[in-house]
């Protein structure tokens, strides 16, 4: 780390660009003093107000989704898991979800894939880093959204046909532990990720940490640019307005050359101070910032020339290189135009495989605002799973991905080990078939069906 690091100056106070974050920096633990704790018959409860205000526990805490006999029975339900990894062992209610999968939500990622077009494009190393961390940055608007997304179905699948000149394919490759893969690509690049959550329910509130690996290829140079992204914390999940922040460190690296970008999302402070806010720098091999950077990852991002102090270049001045694109007003799920497309059967394929996430009867259900439908449905698909896992054990066969293979390499993550799955390169061989296909089947009346065992779709 280079001795001007932001982190080094905020907390020594001293002068410079990131001098002004000083103060976000050392309200680290704000947010913490503005929660409540022990209110009377709920003792271990936190509920904190982002925007600080002097409103007492029990107001904030009868605010939000829930009504207050579903509150208070969650609350008493889920007090025993404290301090565990949730991700797979609770049955949660469809009233906290959000019709998408997170198979879809991967996909989220592609919206402002332009910006790996351009990072593949220019001769600049650094601008290369600032594209692609800008890239990187710029699905958080989307990861603040405060609903669940369903958990796939192992073998689950989802489908995203050349729409932004980009095709995506992700799988669901293991149950337990829940393990997702995905693959992108277009002229410009390759996107490939394996990713494993891991949390941690701490009463009202969950810490999500993203045990993953994300890797892009851009095609030009042969550069591969790797990227470890903050951990997530979802306040109020139970009483009070659930909202969530990222804080911590972005860190990409390029693999190639040696330089990174490290960026600093600040936590949210005192009356809402430094949320959003997101700073740091360009670094080359030698860990000299050559680039700063700073936005909001809910708005906009802008870098600018730097010296070897971190001071911006006389004659230089902030460029922005991404802004977030107009949204829908009152979204009931805050979707970006992106989130809809994505959930159509507009980027679908000519052919889609009957595994899409699109076909979920559970996810149709609540996006057609029946909740009790998507309820029953979505139990109905949990205990088919199960079916289906007694019927593979009984057969003494193990379940095997289609799209992607598990390697040998074993990566470490801040937050445990990953084991890492490759696309095979089979998917591209399905696609070229189906789409010289004449089937002109709706794709709306496909029954879904993930299932190894074909008796398991009836």
């Amino acid at each position: 780390m280079a001795p001007n690091d932001p982190k080094n100056a905020a907390g020594g106070g001293g002068s410079g660009f990131f001098a002004s974050i000083a103060s976000s920096i050392s309200s680290l633990g704000s947010a913490m003093t503005k929660s409540v704790n022990g209110l009377v018959g709920y003792e271990g409860l936190e509920v904190i107000n982002p925007e600080g205000s002097t409103e007492d526990a029990a107001e904030e805490a009868n605010r939000g989704r829930w009504k207050q006999e579903d509150r208070d029975g969650y609350w008493k339900m889920m007090q025993k898991y404290i301090g565990s990894d949730v991700t797979s062992m609770v049955t949660l209610p469809v009233i906290i979800f959000e019709p998408m999968t997170m198979l879809q939500k991967m996909a989220e990622l592609m919206e402002y894939s332009h910006l790996l077009d351009m990072a593949d494009k220019t001769d600049d190393p650094y601008m290369r880093m600032v594209y692609a961390s800008s890239w990187a940055i710029s699905v958080y608007y989307a990861f603040q959204r405060t609903w669940k997304p369903f958990n796939p179905i192992l073998g689950e699948t989802y489908e995203m046909a050349n729409y932004n000149r980009v095709n995506f394919i992700s799988e669901q490759v293991s149950h337990h532990p829940p393990m997702s893969a995905g693959h992108a690509e277009n002229e410009h690049f390759t996107y490939d990720c394996t990713s494993k959550l891991k949390t941690k329910f701490l009463g009202n509130s969950i810490e999500i940490y993203p045990v993953g690996r994300t890797r892009v290829t851009l095609k030009r140079d042969g550069v591969v640019l790797d990227l470890v992204p903050p951990l997530t914390k979802v306040h109020n999940l139970i009483f009070g307005r659930t909202w969530v922040d990222s804080p911590g460190e972005m860190i990409m690296t390029n693999l190639t050359t040696g330089d990174k970008v490290v960026l600093y999302f600040q936590p949210c402070g005192w009356f809402g101070s430094g949320r959003y806010e997101v700073d740091g720098y360009v670094y080359n091999a030698s860990e000299e910032p050559k680039i700063l950077m700073t936005g909001k990852w809910n708005e906009s991002m802008s870098y600018q020339q730097c010296d070897g102090e971190g001071e911006p270049l006389p004659g230089t001045e902030l460029k922005e290189v991404w802004k977030l694109a107009d949204v829908p007003k009152d979204d009931k799920y805050q979707y970006t135009h992106f989130a809809h497309k994505i959930n159509s059967f507009d980027t679908a394929p000519k052919k889609l495989m009957p595994s899409d996430s699109r076909l979920r009867p559970d996810r149709y259900a609540l996006e057609m605002g029946d909740m009790s439908k998507s309820g029953n449905e979505k139990s109905s698909l949990e205990e088919r799973q199960r079916a289906e896992k007694r019927t593979r054990e009984e057969k003494g066969q193990s379940f095997t991905p289609k799209w992607f293979d598990i390697t040998e390499e074993v990566t470490p993550t801040p937050w445990g080990d990953l084991e890492v799955y490759q696309f095979n390169g089979k998917y591209l061989e399905h696609r070229e078939a189906a789409d010289k296909s004449e089937d002109n089947t709706d794709l709306k009346s496909i029954p879904f069906n993930p299932w190894q065992f074909q008796d398991m779709s009836t």
